[in-house]
């Protein structure tokens, strides 16, 4: 690589990074809650100790499947994309570049993904045993199937893209390609719900009743505009209760599962929807989306700075399909060092929309309850590992959740 790349490759990391920490710092909700830090509320005082036994032998057996296939996972892409030997697995591959691309992906994925089905299929019968799903295993399967096809779609495409980039501005490609990612970032957050979320759930207008006239009342509370209120068949593949805001403009329209429907009183589902409704007031979809777009030019300044370090020791070239493999196991190591920033991130927000949902609906019962059934219905656990919460939980628990609620009743008393 020239000097000149160098700087380029320099240059895009460094606007990439000033961009997300400029953008984390305005718009991430650093001190959402009301009263200062919270402390998890007493497990006793939430669930029974039959309950949270439950709850913490099914999450230890989910941990140890989960992280035995991420650990798993990732050594197969470091030794595809950084051994002489996995990597001569891609050097005979058919066809030009932009044919030899998606098979080096759909080769990557494959077999990430079978040396690692049988941790999903052990998860799969933990979540069976404890009746957190009733799917049948050739519905699973399907559905594997489907997230795995569009897995290879979209990271060929996106490879197609940096790729593209790289053979056409040879000294510029970082910043032509970095600016393309965050586009594409953007772009998706757009797509994904008119695109996507339809492969995998069948959506249905919620009928005219007292919950519809509830929801579209609470909308209008929060001043999120909504086109319409769909239920999702969801609880032929899980138990889990659950509710979503997706789509812009136009196409706005609150999701929100069968089984939360059916299951819960209206007031707890009220609650999980004003939760809902502060994520799309606030823009959340679109803070995050302006994030990974940042995080895509920071992304790919250090890909072009590694890369290169890749090239001097042997590695095949930026341009060349072989350097797939490479790519797809930085991508993997990057993901796994980038989860706490994510992830912190993400709770800061998640608990924004709480705080917003409990002063909007002014029924921390309600709240109390709808956590209560969430934790149950999902056997999360209610005291994981502070390094696990840290590292990979997006949500705060069930327990920080409920001592939020108290907390903002007790302030209401207080008023």
């Amino acid at each position: 690589m020239t000097v000149p790349d160098r700087r380029v490759a320099l240059v895009t990391t460094l606007v990439g990074l000033v961009a997300f920490v400029a953008l984390a710092v305005w718009l991430v909700p650093w001190h959402p809650v009301p009263g200062g830090d919270l402390r998890a509320a007493d497990p006793g005082s939430v669930f029974t100790p039959e309950q949270l036994d439950r709850a913490e032998d099914f999450s230890r057996q989910a941990r140890i499947w989960s992280w035995s296939s991420l650990v798993v996972s990732l050594l197969v892409a470091c030794w595809l994309g950084f051994s002489r030997r996995g990597r001569a697995l891609f050097s005979r591959l058919p066809g030009r570049w932009w044919v030899q691309v998606p098979l080096a992906v759909a080769l990557v994925e494959l077999v990430r993904r079978v040396v690692t089905l049988p941790f999903a299929v052990m998860l799969r019968r933990e979540r069976l045993d404890y009746g957190l799903t009733e799917q049948a295993w050739g519905a699973w399967a399907v559905d594997l199937a489907k997230n795995e096809l569009l897995t290879i779609v979209l990271t060929s495409l996106g490879l197609l893209a940096v790729l593209a980039c790289v053979r056409r501005w040879q000294r510029a490609w970082p910043a032509v390609a970095g600016a393309g990612l965050a586009v594409l970032v953007l772009l998706g957050s757009f797509v994904y719900p008119l695109v996507v979320e339809p492969l995998f759930n069948r959506f249905e207008p919620l009928p005219d009743g007292s919950l519809r006239t509830a929801i579209m009342q609470l909308a209008d509370e929060e001043d999120v505009a909504v086109d319409d209120v769909l239920v999702a068949d969801a609880s032929r593949r899980t138990t889990t209760l659950n509710a979503y805001v997706s789509g812009f403009g136009g196409t706005r329209r609150v999701v929100v599962y069968d089984n939360l429907v059916e299951d819960l009183p209206q007031d707890e589902t009220l609650s999980v929807v004003a939760h809902e409704l502060a994520h799309a007031r606030h823009g959340d979809v679109v803070i995050g989306s302006l994030l990974g777009a940042s995080g895509g030019l920071l992304a790919a300044g250090l890909l072009s700075l590694v890369l290169a370090r890749v090239r001097r020791r042997g590695g095949p070239g930026v341009g060349d399909p072989a350097v797939v493999p490479v790519v797809l196991a930085l991508v993997a190591i990057a993901s796994l060092a980038s989860s706490p920033v994510s992830n912190t991130i993400s709770r800061q927000i998640e608990t924004r929309a709480d705080v917003d949902a409990l002063r909007t609906t002014q029924d921390p019962d309600a709240f109390v309850e709808m956590q209560t059934q969430l934790g149950l219905r999902s056997l999360n656990d209610p005291s994981p590992p502070a390094w696990s919460q840290f590292w990979f939980g997006s949500h705060p628990t069930a327990l920080t959740r409920v001592a939020l609620a108290r907390r903002m009743a007790e302030l209401a008393d207080r008023d």
